[in-house]
């Protein structure tokens, strides 16, 4: 179980070891975006809106919608905080703050303080359409067994 304070340490050190996978991208500049959602993220995360309501990070193939838990959920969770895989070929990424009544006022103040910041709801998560369809071609593997 954390506070509010290392619970938001633990999502911005997240968040900044997935951005850091991509060589055109700093770490550093993931920390100083966390940074100055800090306040509100703590806020965010003390009144419970992060159970309902996630923090999404958009990073090239990325779409990582982060949530925390409380009371007694946090006792029993499994949680994997090893950087997402998929930013390394990316130059570009985006945090999207929740924001949820009564913090839009402060979550918009959160998300002017740094480019990287975003009050707005995220993309759809992109689908690979190409890959949508069964991998097995039931009806190819018949034709190609049946006697002829």
């Amino acid at each position: 179980m954390r506070s509010a304070s290392a619970t938001w340490t633990v999502v911005s050190e997240l968040v900044a070891d997935t951005v850091a996978q991509s060589s055109a991208l700093s770490r550093d500049e993931a920390v100083q975006a966390m940074s100055a959602a800090e306040a509100v993220g703590r806020m965010l995360i003390a009144a419970g809106h992060l159970q309902q309501h996630p923090i999404t990070l958009v990073a090239g193939k990325v779409y990582c919608e982060i949530t925390t838990v409380s009371g007694t959920a946090a006792l029993t969770l499994d949680e994997n905080l090893n950087p997402v895989p998929g930013a390394a070929g990316t130059d570009t990424f985006m945090i999207h703050l929740p924001s949820p009544s009564p913090l839009q006022e402060q979550v918009k103040a959160a998300a002017n303080g740094h480019d990287r910041l975003s009050d707005t709801a995220p993309p759809a998560p992109e689908t690979k359409t190409a890959n949508a369809g069964p991998l097995i071609d039931r009806e190819a593997l018949r034709r190609a067994v049946t006697p002829r």
